[in-house]
């Protein structure tokens, strides 16, 4: 199948506008290039709910901070065009910087608040980081104009962000989240994972293994301490020191009041090696009834 590649927000719009008179509603896939089987997987999620799929492929510079790997990050377009061409991709938004960010460029949009944890917390990437991400994904959704724009839960702070972005600024989108897409072993996967050696990659495993036990510690009914203990002791039991292990509402990553069913979510970053990896975990907290026959099973048992 020949995908056609347009590089200008002009050769975009005019193809969208055409599948629009054709009858077609428009799905986008933002994609940073380097595509893996999660990336894939949203294109073909986008094929299953959208006429006319556009998938975006632009190494945003704005995204990475200083001594980050915006110069060694993956690229391979014309492998990128091949995958997104077999999974059901339209056309190829493939911009160079110039057209993104042009000559007195000086907007910045920025979501207070969701930004100021995890990934956006001083020691870590920084609110920079999602000030670069929430510009180019409103740049990216006016250039386009979809119906529906895909992410991934792997990225779960960034859906929130673009969530609510998209809610505050009124833009008529809607954001599907999907699945994270691993490998058989848990690993998440990730362009970054490229950067691993067979060692390291084992390492990384790490990140999942973590997460499976917080969220074994909570459906036990452990305490936010005990939770946010269990994926430490993976961690570090593989020599794995986190940036961040958290444990924050699914919902407003604000601090959970700790209830029965009450949403939350697990999320880690780590370096392992050269490569700079994020897992998360949604988990629901049981109710004291739901606890309590748990224990009573446990005990006849």
């Amino acid at each position: 199948m020949h995908l056609r590649t347009v590089r200008t927000v002009a050769a975009l719009r005019a193809a969208v506008s055409s599948a629009r008179r054709s009858g077609h509603s428009i799905g986008l896939v933002p994609t940073m290039g380097s595509l893996h089987e999660g990336h894939l997987s949203l294109i073909r999620a986008a094929r299953d709910q959208c006429g006319f799929v556009v998938v975006s492929l632009f190494v945003n510079p704005a995204q990475f901070g200083p001594g980050e790997d915006y110069d060694r990050y993956p690229r391979d377009e014309r492998r990128d065009t091949e995958l997104a061409a077999a999974n059901g991709a339209d056309l190829l938004f493939a911009p160079p910087t110039e057209e993104v960010y042009p000559d007195g460029f000086a907007t910045t949009v920025e979501v207070a608040g969701l930004t100021e944890v995890l990934c956006g917390a001083p020691g870590s990437r920084g609110r920079g980081h999602f000030t670069g991400v929430t510009t180019v994904v409103a740049k990216l959704l006016n250039m386009c104009a979809p119906d529906a724009a895909f992410f991934g839960q792997k990225d779960y702070q960034q859906s929130l962000v673009v969530r609510r972005l998209v809610r505050d600024l009124d833009i008529p989108a809607r954001i599907e989240v999907c699945p994270t897409a691993r490998e058989p072993d848990g690993l998440a996967l990730s362009s970054r994972n490229s950067y691993l050696d067979a060692e390291q990659r084992e390492q990384a495993t790490s990140l999942h293994r973590a997460l499976d036990a917080a969220t074994q510690a909570a459906r036990d009914g452990a305490d936010r301490a005990h939770v946010r203990a269990a994926a430490l002791d993976v961690l570090r039991a593989a020599e794995v020191e986190p940036e961040y292990v958290e444990v924050l509402g699914a919902d407003d990553l604000a601090a959970p009041r700790w209830e029965g069913g009450e949403r939350l979510v697990v999320a880690i970053a780590a370096t392992v090696g050269p490569a700079r990896l994020i897992d998360n975990a949604l988990i629901e907290l049981p109710s004291a009834t739901e606890h309590a026959a748990s224990e009573s099973a446990l005990v006849g048992g």
